[in-house]
């Protein structure tokens, strides 16, 4: 069985992170989203957000979703524990 880095939520829909693996890829997302952050200036056009901010923002969020979705558990909806799980 292999290592899960992130588990299901107990509401809704998604993953929470579980191992330190899944905290560090939470962390890494915060600081390269921080840092792109960063680099909007109010003298930028608004027409140089896209690539600068949005475009890296969606590509990161994207490759975060990926990634737990390799290394965690099968995602579903679900409200609450399983039976099983009580």
């Amino acid at each position: 069985m292999k290592k899960l880095w992130f588990k299901r939520k107990t509401y809704g829909w998604g993953w929470t992170p579980c191992t330190w693996e899944g905290w560090l890829s939470i962390f890494v997302y915060v600081v390269l989203i921080t840092m792109f952050a960063l680099n909007i200036n109010e003298n930028m056009p608004a027409r140089e957000g896209i690539p600068t901010f949005i475009l890296p923002v969606v590509v990161l969020t994207l490759a975060l979703i990926y990634l737990a979705y390799k290394k965690g558990e099968k995602p579903r909806w679900q409200w609450g524990k399983d039976d099983s799980e009580k």
